[in-house]
This record gives C-alpha cells, structure tokens and sequence, in this order.
C-alpha cells in the first residue's frame, strides 16, 4: 500500500506501557485475549470518514486550520477518489479494521441530485475496490440531512414536500451505498429533525412524517436484501433547540409508538449523553435495558463548552463503564466503537490524526481490561444483588410475579413495622472503582 500520504509515520505497533514511542500503542494489543475475546474482538474500532478525512477544524468563531496536503479543496470526484487512498492509508498504519461515512463526505454534493448520486456511485466503486484490496469493513453509512440549505428546517421533519422527497432520495441512494459496501448498518441521525420554536412546529404531523421515513427505509431494507442494523442516534438539540431524537428513552418511546422497535437500535455517542444531561452509563443502560443498544460513537464533551465538542475519548471511568455495558451485553454484534472525535483546532497536523487515535485505542484498551477485571471480581453485582434480596422472597417475590396487588400490599405493610433500610455505600463503591483504576 502506498505510504506517500503520510511518510513520516510508521506502521503504529504495540510496544507496551513502558514505550516512549509516540507512534505506539501502550495498552492496545490487538491480539491480546481478554475475557475470552481478543482486544480487537471486544472493542472493534471504526474511524469516521467526516472526521479523519473532511474534519477542517473549524469552531462557531473561526474557519478551519487542518492542513490536508492532499485535497485540493474542489468538489471534484477526482478530488473525492483520491481522499480514498489517503483513508485507506490512515486505516492500515492506525490499525482500524471499520469505518463509517455520511454519504455527502464521501462524495460531494453538487446541487443538481443526478449529479449528486453519480459521483456517489464513482467514489463507491473506488471504496469497494479499496475494500476489496484491504479487508477493511464497512460498519455504518448514512445520509447528510442536515448540512446543505433546503434542509436548514429538516429532512424527514421537512414543513415542505419536496424537501422530504429529496430526503428519502437521498436515504435511498445512501442505502444503496451501504448495502454494496456490505455495511454492517445504517444510521438514522436527526442533525436537524427537530423545532427552533413551536409556534411556527406542528409536532404532530413532523413526527408522523418522519415514523414514515423510517416504515419506508424498511421496507427498501428488506426489497433490496440489506441485511445491516438500522440505528437511531439520539441527540438533544444543537443545532435545534430540541431535536426529536433527544436521548435514548425518547428514541425508545418513539419507536415503540410508531411499531418500529423490532427494526431499529440505537448508536449511542458519549457527547450527546452529556448534552442531554445524561451520563454515558444512564444512556448506554437505558438502551441496553430495553435490548436495543446497538453500537457506540466513541468520544467526549467539554462541560465547559456548551456544544457537541467531539473529543477523543480518554477519560478511563467513562470507558470503563462503557465497556462494563458492553461485556456484559454479552459484546458487539453488528456494532462497535466508532471514534466520532475530531482533533483540537491547533492539533492541526497530518500526523495529529495519529496521535488522537492511538490515545483514544489505548484508554479503551485499558477501560476493557479494567471492566473485564470488575466483571471478574463480581463484588459490585453481588452488592446490587444484595442490595434488592427482598424482592426475591415473601412480599417482594409478589411484585416480581406481578402477583401483588394494592390491597395485598396495603394489608402486608398494616402488618409489618416500619421498614429499615440498608447503606447504599456509594463511597465503598466508589474505592473499589478507584482501587481498579
């Protein structure tokens, strides 16, 4: 494979915690087995197109700073098929074995649709083959509703007609691309499928029309043979002041009023907790609960920063408990651990990419062999277990088997003295997790 893109970085390897190499990992080894699994098989990492190849580095107060020797900045396909081998380079040297993309990353948007799905098409032909050539997987597509103008008040939630139409013909041809890429799934993110007001919003009907966006996607699912996951991707606002996808329980309802839940799950990202007000862990359990966590995009916010700042994940509680989740789940199956993370804006160099990524490898790496170590210990499930032993006997069976009623409830506590609770021991808790650490 070509290195010409960036020559002064090697193939990254694994060198162990007492490397000084900074294009090296310390705790990622792919090969590495952890409870039962190799590192690779656990974490399956994916690199984002948008990021690693269209990521300016811009901010809301000043333009770009990424220094991308090799793009030329036209809309050309020309220009688009050579940002290929540039990804597939990145992917071989880092290590990832996935990716994702949004359809208008990958190709340009040429403000004509024809046009548009003809470019898309030339640089899938180009992905396929590169695929082809590396091995490297496609985990998820999906489409770009939110950037150009005519979706400025949203795409599946569009007031205007046409607009709608143009977004489910642009969902159509970014399933089309993702299904001939083998895709493992395809996103639903409603980067704009929301309300700046409501005094302008009929919720009702916006939320209506996008339930039927989704009731079309699958039946073209299903009428094409794509086999991937579908996902939903919540999120709370920013752009809008409240998006429809707000969080994971929000997606759930909606899914289950509209009778899509047996065809979606949700791809869960670390910054939009936060924006919600969420921890990752509230997030990921909640959906985890109900079945439906899918996969994960891997980074974090600023809580200093009141938007979605997209930082490499390298905050060690956060990934374990991440990965807590995910072992317990039993491990990804269509999903993974996309890295939706972007550079700061004065880690402006090619060779930034590598540090960021190698960073956010290794703090997983050590989050799972941290997670797998708790799991294995057991102290903090027997302690849960403990704590709600009296619902496994006597009354509290009852309401287990949904065999209690008020009036026998009523008549148990008239019964009984006043009930004596047990210490939650937070703290305890908390230093056998810092213990770990």
């Amino acid at each position: 494979m070509s290195t010409s893109y960036f020559p002064d970085v090697p193939k990254i390897a694994y060198e162990g915690p007492k490397s000084r190499n900074p294009f090296a990992f310390k705790q990622y080894n792919a090969s590495e087995v952890v409870a039962g699994k190799t590192m690779a098989e656990h974490l399956r990492f994916a690199a984002p197109y948008w990021h690693v190849m269209r990521g300016v580095l811009s901010d809301p107060f000043g333009g770009g700073t990424a220094l991308m020797p090799w793009d030329d900045g036209s809309l050309s396909v020309e220009n688009a098929i050579k940002r290929v081998d540039v990804f597939f380079e990145f992917l071989d040297k880092i290590g990832i074995d996935f990716w994702c993309f949004h359809d208008r990353d990958i190709a340009p948007e040429l403000n004509d649709l024809a046009k548009s799905n003809a470019a898309l098409e030339k640089v899938v032909d180009k992905l396929a083959a590169k695929q082809q050539e590396t091995g490297k997987k496609l985990l998820w597509g999906t489409a770009c509703l939110f950037s150009h103008p005519r979706f400025s008040q949203g795409g599946g939630t569009s007031p205007n007609a046409d607009v709608y139409a143009y977004a489910a013909a642009q969902v159509k041809a970014a399933m089309d691309a993702t299904h001939r890429l083998g895709g493992l799934g395809y996103t639903f993110w409603g980067g704009r499928e929301g309300y700046s007001t409501l005094w302008n919003t009929d919720m009702k009907r916006e939320l209506d029309h996008l339930a039927h966006l989704l009731h079309m996607a699958v039946d073209y699912k299903q009428k094409i043979g794509f086999k991937g996951q579908f996902y939903i991707e919540p999120k709370p606002r920013e752009p809008t002041t409240h998006q429809y996808d707000s969080d994971s329980a929000a997606c759930l309802n909606f899914l289950r009023e509209y009778g899509l839940l047996k065809d979606f799950k949700l791809n869960i990202e670390t910054n939009h907790a936060t924006l919600a007000g969420h921890t990752m862990l509230h997030e990921l359990t909640v959906a985890v609960n109900a079945g439906a966590l899918g996969s994960i995009d891997a980074n974090r916010g600023d809580e200093l920063i009141g938007w979605d700042t997209d930082q490499f994940p390298t905050n060690l509680y956060t990934n374990v408990e991440v990965m807590l989740i995910v072992l317990g789940m039993g491990g990804f199956t269509t999903g993974g651990l996309n890295f939706d993370a972007k550079r700061r804006r004065e880690s402006h160099e090619p060779v930034d990419l590598f540090h960021a990524h190698i960073g956010g490898m290794d703090a997983f790496a050590r989050g799972l062999k941290i997670a797998a170590a708790i799991q294995a210990d057991g102290r903090f499930e027997e302690f849960v277990k403990a704590r709600y032993a009296t619902f496994d006997s006597g009354v509290g069976k009852t309401v287990e088997d949904k065999t209690a009623t008020l009036e026998s409830l009523s008549a148990y506590a008239l019964s009984h003295p006043e009930p004596v609770l047990a210490s939650g021991r937070q703290e305890m808790l908390e230093n056998i997790l810092n213990d770990y650490m």
